[in-house]
Parts: structure tokens; sequence; C-alpha cells
């Protein structure tokens, strides 16, 4: 576990790194999820998700980790340097951005207020960091749900790129903005 954190009426927040030997099945079982089609892996098998992690845990410049309450997995929250990424070859990186991915597939028990939790205790730790500025996220343009959730979480919109697997609409919170709406 590398962060921790108490979320009001949810229980403890916990970023685990993911092993994938070990959390191949439960990412495969995730991401295949007709609900979870933006994430672009339905297709792939249990071995696609292993290699795909073992990949992603090879490289200096991205971290996936398990999101858990109170030890139950309820998300993968991945990171990455944008310069470091298709990302940035589509717009002008900045000294101090710091990409995310988020996924969240709660069972029953934190279906509500999960995703309005989770997202700021994700960014204070992204923030933990001093020389991080500004969070870079670029979720699928058709996927609305996340274009909302991004918006009430304070994110500004620029443009919309082509990256490799989707089209994309990036999105921008900066240091000063998440400090303004969640102070302390």
């Amino acid at each position: 576990m590398i962060y921790q954190e108490k979320l009001t009426g949810l229980g403890v927040l916990s970023l685990v790194p993911v092993r994938p030997d070990r959390h191949a099945a439960l990412l495969h079982g995730w991401v295949t999820q007709p609900r979870n089609s933006f994430w672009g892996m339905a297709s792939h098998t249990v071995d696609d998700v292993r290699e795909i992690y073992a990949f992603v845990d090879s490289l200096p410049t991205h971290h996936a980790y398990l999101i858990e309450i109170d030890g139950e997995p309820v998300g993968l929250f991945q990171t990455y340097q944008p310069e470091a990424d298709p990302v940035g070859e589509r717009y002008p990186v900045q000294a101090g951005d710091v990409g995310m991915h988020l996924l969240l597939h709660p069972g029953r028990r934190y279906a509500r207020g999960l995703t309005s939790a989770v997202g700021p205790a994700l960014a204070r730790f992204l923030f933990r960091d001093p020389a991080a500025r500004r969070i870079v996220v670029e979720p699928d343009v058709r996927n609305h749900f996340a274009l909302r959730r991004l918006e009430s979480e304070g994110f500004t919109f620029g443009d919309a790129v082509d990256l490799p697997d989707k089209r994309a609409q990036l999105a921008f919170l900066t240091r000063d903005r998440f400090e303004t709406d969640h102070p302390g």
C-alpha cells in the first residue's frame, strides 16, 4: 500500500500497487464489463490483461493501483507522465503535468457516493508531490458520464484529440483550482 485516506461515510481508501500475476483476473472481470467499454479492453483475455499490466509495471513513468475501501477492491487508478505517453504528443505538455486514468467498479455496498469521494482523494494523492501542478485526463469523447463528472470536479476542457485507440477529450485540473475547491 502506498497511500491511505479516511473517506467520511465510506471507510479507509487505500492505493495498492497492481501486481499483474495476482490481480489480472480481478482486473479482467472489470475491464470486460459492458459498462466499462470505454476502457478499451472488452475483448481482452486474462492473459492479455496480465501482459498489459506487466508492461505498465515495467515503466518508470506509468503506475497502476487498486483502489480499496476497507480492504475491498473498488477500482483501478493509473498515473503517468504525459511526456512519456501518446497523449503527450497531442498537446503542449507543461512542467508539473501528471496524467491519470480511473475505473471504478464498486460492489453494491459502495455504489453511492464513491465517485464524489474518490476523485478528490486521488487528486490529493497526486498533489502530494510538490512538483505536480496540473492533472491531465483524456476520456473518450463519447463517455458523457465521465465528462460530466470531470466538469463537476473542476476540470476545464481542452481540445479533443485523436489517440491510437480513441477520440479523447483533454481535461485539466490545476492545483490552484483544486485547493480552492477543497481547502484544508
